[in-house]
């Protein structure tokens, strides 16, 4: 499936339900790969933020996304519309710190959207594949999720909140799923012993019984009733059978269930790709929500990591093999570690090391366990960067590369006698006055066993 971004300029207007201000949200086309982006034209330089997890600064009763200055709250209903149309590119530029709650769902920003249409762009989605199942229990919140691998994309919400009115529900979506008619229309919900300690606070300045439904287990008293009345701009708010404050009850029997869906979709979106896979959570929440999307981009980046794993033939000759390596290198026995070069661009180079059980490192590292040093991998992995940085000079035996930086250095598979390390380098900005930033990668078959950030420089020797 390729990427979409929408046709025409998205316009809506509404209150913020924390903040109760009124607030302008535009919806614009954007190109592949932008993402979702909001962008705070109310403030000094219009600041943009991405919707992205890993921007999540709060999960208390919605999701808010900040970066600098700019931060923007409740988020996951325009987020979910957006992701249940297949949306992925957009710059929102809103003039206020919340996105409008509207009637509560996610119904008017579906009907909003697709009035504007939807336009397909020339590049494919990126795409998470859940290939092993995953089960924990959140330790923030409790909540149980578990993870399974499909052919969709699959969300199953549990919720009880040990109440006699809301009682044990749950709710599913897959790719058979109306979304407009079953999911989009499910409205915020809040117990009203809850919302009488947020109305105390001074909290959800801009709720009313049109954009949450309110829940009441225990009858309250008239004067309660009253002073909720005024605190809504409603008269004669009363309590309709089956607990509920808001005329004509829910929508759904398991409207707060399908409620919980509808957020876990918004809150999924920060992953930034298409999910697929099955997921089964028991006590949602945007904290548990945030949580697994975190999971779910690390994964991801793994994912494309073993995607990249080069090829190897070992019946291919190599671009260099040891000895013309020493022409390009200053190291030599004991500590030239890399045996082959097989691909060499602009941009990257990948570099073989046989391990054998000869390593003179095996005689004091383990020796009854051995096991190549971890350091080593990461020397091994720059010298083969070192022979990318050192193809941009005509004489590269005239000149050495020196580290500068290790960063983000990961060692998750040992390496013993009998593997084959392929590493990979890549770099991550263009060369300048001889600094080079690499993205290095090795791989034993298709796991990968070490990784790091490497900055070095190449200097010419002296004369």
């Amino acid at each position: 499936m390729n990427q979409y971004t929408v046709k025409n300029i998205v316009r809506l207007e509404g209150k913020g339900l924390h903040t109760g201000k009124i607030v302008k949200v535009a919806v614009h086309p954007a190109a592949a790969n932008h993402g979702i982006v909001f962008k705070r034209m109310d403030l000094d330089g219009q600041p943009q933020v991405h919707a992205d997890a890993m921007n999540v600064t709060s999960t208390v009763r919605n999701t808010t996304i900040k970066r600098g200055e700019a931060s923007v709250s409740t988020i996951e209903h325009l987020l979910s519309a957006l992701s249940a149309l297949h949306i992925d590119n957009v710059l929102i530029e809103i003039d206020g710190p919340e996105v409008p709650i509207l009637d509560g769902s996610a119904l008017p920003f579906v009907l909003a959207l697709q009035d504007a249409g939807i336009e397909e762009l020339d590049k494919e989605r990126e795409i998470l594949v859940i290939r092993n199942p995953i089960h924990y229990v959140d330790e923030e919140t409790g909540s149980e999720i578990s993870v399974f691998p499909a052919d969709g994309f699959e969300l199953t919400a549990m919720i009880d909140f040990n109440s006699k009115i809301l009682g044990l529900q749950y709710a599913n979506y897959n790719s058979y799923t109306d979304y407009i008619e079953e999911v989009a229309p499910s409205r915020t919900f809040v117990f009203l012993h809850e919302l009488t300690q947020l109305l105390q606070y001074d909290l959800v300045k801009g709720g009313s019984l049109d954009n949450a439904v309110v829940m009441v287990e225990e009858l309250p008293e008239p004067k309660e009733l009253e002073r909720i009345s005024k605190s809504f701009g409603q008269e004669n708010i009363k309590v309709e059978p089956g607990g509920i404050l808001n005329k004509g009850g829910l929508k759904f029997d398991n409207e707060p269930a399908r409620h919980k869906l509808l957020d876990m979709i918004g809150d999924l979106a920060l992953v930034g790709k298409t999910i697929q896979g099955r997921i089964v959570v028991t006590k949602p929440g945007h904290t548990a929500n945030v949580n697994l999307a975190k999971k779910f981009k690390t994964l991801f980046r793994e994912q494309k990591k073993l995607k990249g794993i080069p090829a190897y033939d070992p019946s291919q000759a190599p671009i260099y093999d040891v000895v013309e390596i020493t022409k390009k290198l200053p190291h030599r026995f004991p500590f030239l570690l890399i045996d082959k070069i097989i691909e060499l661009t602009e941009n990257s180079v990948v570099g073989i090391k046989n391990v054998t059980f000869n390593e003179e490192f095996f005689q004091g590292h383990f020796p009854n366990n051995p096991v190549m040093p971890g350091v080593l991998q990461i020397e091994a992995m720059a010298q083969t960067g070192g022979i990318l940085a050192l193809s941009t000079v005509d004489d590269p035996e005239n000149w050495d590369t020196y580290f500068l930086k290790i960063d983000k250095a990961k060692f998750k598979r040992k390496v013993v006698p009998g593997d084959t390390l392929i590493f990979k380098l890549e770099l991550l900005t263009p060369i300048r006055r001889g600094i080079v930033t690499m993205q290095g990668t090795s791989y034993v078959g298709n796991q990968i066993a070490s990784e790091a950030e490497l900055t070095a420089q190449i200097v010419k020797r002296p004369v």
